[in-house]
């Protein structure tokens, strides 16, 4: 089994006692009704999108602290990246192309979350999507969160097709607890 792949499970079983350094830079984000309220949203087959969002920052919080990359900034923009208050399996038309006009929605409701929001997360929010928005991230914490979206969508994607890949996510994560 790979690191990354641990890391991705490893971000199921969080605590906020044993992983403080991880619940400092964005517990005042993750503890919110705004983002807490997004495990109403199914994101990616069975998945929640706050699961979604968890994955994905600590993936990328794990991934630019051994990269030396601003962390905070990665973490913090990981975890408003999805922040929308709407089910984008609803086939409504005013958020269609969903995957093209997410991140300016999720951006500026991380802008009213959080007003204090620096420059670089909100490029990282607003250029997640790449290459399916044409403008790739300027800095390099964003290309992190962006391939750890990319990864997570993957993992939750396929762990819900494939028996055989939830059996080891399940076995992976029951080692871990």
């Amino acid at each position: 089994m790979g690191k990354l792949y641990t890391v991705y499970v490893r971000s199921y079983c969080l605590d906020p006692e044993k992983d403080k350094g991880f619940f400092d830079l964005v517990g005042d984000l993750y503890f919110t009704d705004e983002v807490q309220g997004q495990k109403q949203y199914r994101q990616h087959s069975s998945i929640n999108r706050l699961d979604h969002v968890r994955s994905v920052t600590y993936v990328a919080y794990r991934a630019a602290k051994n990269l030396g990359f601003d962390v905070r900034a990665a973490a913090r923009g990981a975890m408003l990246h999805d922040l929308t208050y709407y089910d984008w399996h609803d086939p409504a038309r005013w958020h269609r192309p969903h995957g093209f006009k997410h991140p300016r929605f999720a951006m500026l409701n991380a802008e009213k979350l959080n007003p204090a929001i620096t420059e670089r997360e909100k490029n990282i929010i607003l250029r997640h999507m790449w290459p399916l928005t044409p403008i790739p991230p300027r800095y390099r914490e964003g290309w992190v969160v962006t391939l750890a979206d990319k990864y997570c969508a993957t993992q939750e994607m396929l762990r819900d097709h494939s028996p055989r890949l939830m059996k080891k996510f399940t076995t992976t994560l029951n080692a871990m607890q």
